[in-house]
């Protein structure tokens, strides 16, 4: 990324409402920072609260570590840290939301990087992984390099990472557009998580398109209720409206309930509909399927095309309908984008083959809502396995209410069921996994709280013909317990289970 000499504190503040400022503003910056851990000499502080602590607590570490300038959206003249401006000269400055100014701050910061990249934004329950890791192929394709931000990893010019978070704070965000710009880069594809839009990481950006890819129950852990989750995904779209230099279009999923909603909320903004409808602007029809790919017919901008691609499933037709029609307002050229769906790679832990040769096949996929199960299930029963073997767990500190849920559905569309544990994170394994069982209705499932134990019985009663499936995990190499994160990746542990290989084999390769 290009060098930023700086920028004066003053001239800054011009591109968020401030209500005050105690001290002077006019003070050089070189970087900003909401992690006081990390501050470097020069840099602006921004005070934002966190799920457990508040920022304003750190004002004086982030001062010590250099900081020229503080931002914070608390009344300065009630807290402790105002004596901080007498004692160090440093400005503090108090503005109406202190995410929002961090959003807006940043994108200035960094040269408004998102206004020259055509950028597409996805949100949505399932789908967004795929959905941005297939627009980044297509762009890439037709030769406009193309960054990703979301779940499995970042990819910036000359840099590929995993992802600590399907959408950075807005300070890393604007940074990493910022990169992506500057390396050449012509294009971004970014998931948009809903705890994202309601702290406001995307604020400043731009978008070309904005993709709303289907809403089932998950996350009502964090915002209490499907209204409030519905709430927060229509965040990106009535942003488009108030966008200052793209007209954005909005990309939705017509044959989902909630697409519905959105198309009756959306005011002022162009929309593409996408789906199976009759009426849907990106309409794709004549599915045909096998065990290495699908064909179907698109009819799209007044034209019928035959799109190929080596992904199965109905839910990745959808995902490559809407990474078609984003990409197609991100400016590309519906016909080369089409071609380029042919040779769409291998997303991984999304219906992950794991290949090791048996007379029985077995998946990874990242599937832990009861919806994106139950589409798995399906898909894989349309490759007319002898039976299929399940494998799931439910996560801990997240959304209990779903556990029962993902329990009938893996019940529902299985002929086996092993129940597991999946991140158990701070609660008991045991106590999560007897939550789930709630929503079993006979009694032929299997219990195994250790994960590793559950996959290889899986594999151990699999027989010629079946589906193993691991869902839960997908691309993760880590199991989260109370005690922190451990080594675990499903595909491996699949992968080893059914070559045969021992328990010490395996712990000794996983070192």
């Amino acid at each position: 990324m290009r060098s930023i000499p700086g920028m004066n504190l003053e001239i800054l503040l011009q591109y968020s409402p401030v209500i005050s400022v105690m001290g002077s503003p006019d003070v050089m910056l070189t970087g900003l920072s909401c992690d006081s851990r990390s501050v470097r000499k020069g840099d602006l502080f921004f005070a934002i609260p966190g799920a457990s602590e508040n920022g304003i607590n750190f004002v004086m570490e982030a001062v010590e570590n250099g900081a020229v300038g503080v931002v914070t959206a608390e009344d300065l003249t009630r807290h402790e840290v105002s004596s901080i401006a007498k004692v160090s000269s440093v400005p503090l400055v108090r503005v109406p939301d202190a995410r929002v100014a961090m959003a807006y701050l940043s994108s200035a910061f960094y040269g408004d990087p998102s206004k020259s990249l055509a950028v597409a934004g996805i949100t949505g329950t399932n789908g967004k992984t795929t959905t941005a890791w297939i627009i980044r192929h297509l762009c890439d394709s037709v030769g406009r390099p193309c960054g990703l931000v979301g779940t499995i990893e970042y990819v910036l010019p000359g840099i590929v990472e995993p992802a600590s978070r399907t959408t950075p704070e807005s300070i890393d965000l604007q940074r990493m557009l910022a990169v992506m710009r500057d390396g050449g880069f012509r294009a971004a594809a970014l998931e948009v998580s809903s705890h994202a839009l309601v702290q406001h990481r995307v604020g400043g950006i731009e978008f070309d398109a904005a993709v709303f890819t289907n809403l089932t129950q998950d996350h009502l852990d964090y915002h209490g209720s499907m209204e409030e989750y519905f709430e927060a995904k229509m965040l990106l779209f009535s942003g488009l409206s108030r966008q200052s230099t793209k007209k954005g279009r909005a990309i939705i999923n017509a044959d989902d309930r909630y697409g519905h909603r959105l198309l009756d909320r959306i005011k002022g903004v162009p929309i593409i509909t996408y789906g199976q409808g009759s009426n849907c602007h990106f309409r794709a029809s004549n599915i045909r399927q096998s065990p290495t790919g699908t064909t179907f017919r698109l009819d799209a901008k007044g034209r019928s095309y035959l799109v190929r691609m080596p992904l199965i499933g109905l839910f990745n037709v959808y995902n490559t309908v809407a990474a078609l029609a984003a990409t197609s307002a991100m400016g590309l050229e519906l016909r080369r984008a089409i071609a380029a769906a042919a040779t769409i790679p291998q997303v991984p832990g999304r219906l992950e083959r794991v290949s090791v040769k048996r007379n029985f096949q077995a998946f990874v996929d990242y599937a832990h809502t009861p919806d994106a199960l139950v589409n798995v299930l399906r898909t894989l029963r349309q490759l007319n396995p002898a039976r299929i073997i399940t494998v799931f767990g439910c996560g801990g500190d997240r959304d209990r209410a779903k556990r029962p849920l993902m329990a009938a559905a893996a019940e529902q569309n299985s002929d086996r069921v092993i129940l597991t544990s999946d991140n158990p994170r701070g609660e008991d394994p045991r106590e999560i996994m007897n939550e789930a069982a709630k929503g079993f209705h006979a009694k032929g499932h299997e219990s195994y709280v250790d994960r590793e134990s559950a996959i290889r019985r899986a594999v151990e009663i699999a027989t010629s013909g079946d589906i193993v499936l691991v869902a839960g995990k997908g691309h993760e190499d880590y199991q989260e317990t109370e005690s922190g994160r451990h080594p675990f990746d499903d595909v491996k542990v699949t992968a080893h289970a059914m070559a045969g290989k021992k328990l010490d084999d395996w712990e000794e390769a996983r070192q």
